[in-house]
């Protein structure tokens, strides 16, 4: 379980966080929407420890943090491997071929045997239907394929959450569908995830839970036919804004 409690960020002119009170359960797709400029993603990156804001705890299974103060380098590591990161751009190696860009954590980090990392990939390969892309680099793969490697990478350090960050913003429709399916079918697999995202129709279909955030603050924590079937007048314009 992840746990926020009293989270507050704040730039020279913006409050990107505004007191945030959240729980994110194990084994549940939690989305987060919200207009741009909402605080979404400085709150996954949060997460990760990526942005570090001024004040709040945050508690990951049994590590905790406190905003307040000075964070261990040790637990920053321990935190990230906990929290994998996928973002908009999908940040590969470009001189090292696909299955050195899966392996090179859990080699490295995790100190696993080459052989074992090498099946551990092979199989997560297997999973996103990429199998035949482990020998080639990534300038030989499409985005949506580049993007589901990066998948891969995340999962190869077994993470106990996954954060995505826009996953699909940078891709064209079908290529987005394919890394869709992806994420659909490790929500079917209860991987825990948190998903930052503009892709209303993948909120409805996968999450547990959304999350809906305005102004660095919360205004709604829900079911999905909460927030679909039942909107707040804010909600329904915002849902009523993203159809064409």
């Amino acid at each position: 379980m992840i746990k926020l409690e009293h989270v507050d960020k704040q730039y020279r002119d913006h409050h990107a966080l505004n007191d945030i009170n959240l729980t994110f359960e194990a084994n549940q797709t939690t989305v987060i929407l919200g207009p741009s400029g909402a605080g979404k993603s400085t709150l996954l990156r949060s997460l990760n420890l990526l942005e570090r804001p001024q004040s709040g705890h945050y508690q990951i299974g049994a590590e905790q943090v406190d905003f307040s103060q000075e964070i261990p380098t040790k637990l920053v590591l321990k935190v990230r491997r906990m929290t994998g990161m996928v973002f908009q751009s999908w940040n590969l190696f470009p001189h090292l071929t696909i299955m050195q860009n899966i392996t090179e954590g859990p080699i490295h980090v995790l100190n696993q045997s080459k052989a074992q990392a090498e099946q551990k990939a092979l199989e997560l390969l297997e999973e996103v239907g990429l199998a035949d892309t482990k020998d080639r680099y990534p300038s030989q793969l499409s985005g949506g394929q580049q993007q589901r490697i990066s998948i891969c990478r995340a999962l190869a350090m077994d993470p106990e959450y996954i954060l995505f960050d826009e996953p699909t913003s940078a891709l064209d429709p079908e290529l987005e569908a394919q890394v869709l399916r992806v994420l659909l079918k490790l929500a079917q697999q209860q991987q825990s995830m948190i998903v930052v995202t503009h892709n209303i129709e993948f909120a409805r279909r996968v999450a547990d839970k959304i999350v809906f955030l305005e102004d660095g603050k919360i205004e709604f924590e829900g079911t999905v036919d909460e927030f679909f079937n039942h909107p707040t007048q804010r909600i329904h314009e915002f849902l009523t804004g993203m159809e064409f």
